[in-house]
């Protein structure tokens, strides 16, 4: 057996750049951390009495040609590098899928370096990255961008500089222990509730990035624009060590990204945000990911166990997190010599 380990991942300023729809035109840039909740993948070679593969999620799969398996990342992952064996496939994860921490490209990154290893293939994050992105974004025709697949290879404090051919450059931010605990202690996240499918968000900016006729296209690229150089800015807060000024600019990026789409936010926690920021000294806030629900995070600099209890009341729990410094990796490889040697034969 192999297991992998992959972080999820909180975007911290640029989000929605990373769309083709936009870096073709204009460049991306992302600024991003993961954060210590995972995704476990646990590929098991069956014996050679079995002649199926096992693909347990939230379903369970039972097929006998990769090419029939409906998990549409699974699917594709094991035909870009078929095992020799029929395998069973078990995913299980630290928090709920479509939540906007990056879940999707957490499972394929963790599953493509399970597969890797199966097959005694080297580990290139840079290859590992960019085969997700490729599955993800050139044969499933999801409207994603690069982010999440980079992210979960690399891990840490991360830029994604994302030229208009699509090359992506990896940056690392230098940020410490002390920073990292004063980051997790004023900027707190909580769960919303609610799951939702990003795609829906993601079409629609998509669209009206690419469509230039569209009423909406010089709106949707203006905020995209002012949202990459909000990006760079809290990085460079960051850098300076000012998160009292991160969460100003996290607040203004917010007001960008409710630009892009009427779904992206809720009218709810559109009130429930005003609230905090008048009772409890909020200095900015986000939903984390595409928008829609999931988590959200609020900086908040002195009332933290105050809007804790006042959130709770809400039906929405703090969820604690801290910052993972690690990318995908395998974590357990129980394969044994005969099990390699016959692989080789």
């Amino acid at each position: 057996m192999i297991i992998s380990c992959t972080p999820f991942r909180i975007t911290l300023g640029g989000g929605g750049t990373d769309l083709p729809s936009f870096y073709e035109q204009h460049g991306g840039f992302v600024f991003s951390m993961t954060i210590n909740k995972f995704m476990y993948l646990m590929l098991h070679p069956l014996p050679v009495t079995e002649k199926k593969h096992i693909i347990r999620y939230s379903q369970v799969e039972t097929v006998s040609a990769v090419e029939d398996i409906r998990h549409p990342l699974a699917r594709e992952a094991l035909k870009l590098h078929p095992p020799n064996h029929f395998i069973e496939l078990t995913s299980v994860a630290d928090l709920p899928a479509k939540t906007g921490l990056g879940s999707s490209g957490a499972y394929l990154v963790g599953l493509l370096t399970a597969l890797r290893a199966y097959n005694r293939q080297s580990v290139n994050l840079q290859e590992i990255a960019e085969e997700a992105c490729h599955i993800e974004m050139n044969i499933l025709k999801e409207p994603v961008g690069k982010q999440d697949q980079y992210m979960a290879a690399f891990g840490g404090f991360r830029t994604l500089d994302i030229a208009k051919d699509g090359k992506v450059t990896v940056g690392s931010v230098p940020v410490d222990f002390l920073l990292a605990n004063e980051l997790v202690n004023k900027a707190r996240v909580y769960y919303t509730g609610i799951q939702r499918s990003a795609n829906a968000v993601l079409v629609a900016q998509d669209a009206a990035a690419r469509e230039a006729d569209r009423p909406d296209h010089q709106r949707v690229i203006d905020s995209l624009c002012r949202i990459k150089e909000i990006g760079h800015e809290i990085r460079d807060a960051f850098v300076a060590r000012d998160l009292d000024g991160f969460a100003r600019l996290m607040d203004a990026h917010w007001m960008q990204k409710r630009q892009l789409s009427a779904r992206i936010s809720l009218s709810t926690l559109d009130e429930l945000y005003d609230h905090v920021k008048r009772e409890f000294g909020v200095l900015g806030g986000k939903i984390i990911g595409a928008g829609g629900g999931g988590f959200v995070m609020l900086y908040c600099p002195k009332n933290g166990r105050a809007l804790d209890d006042y959130m709770a009341a809400q039906d929405m729990p703090s969820v604690p997190y801290f910052p993972s410094l690690q990318g995908a990796r395998v974590v357990a490889d129980f394969t044994s010599y005969e099990d390699f040697d016959a692989r080789s034969w």
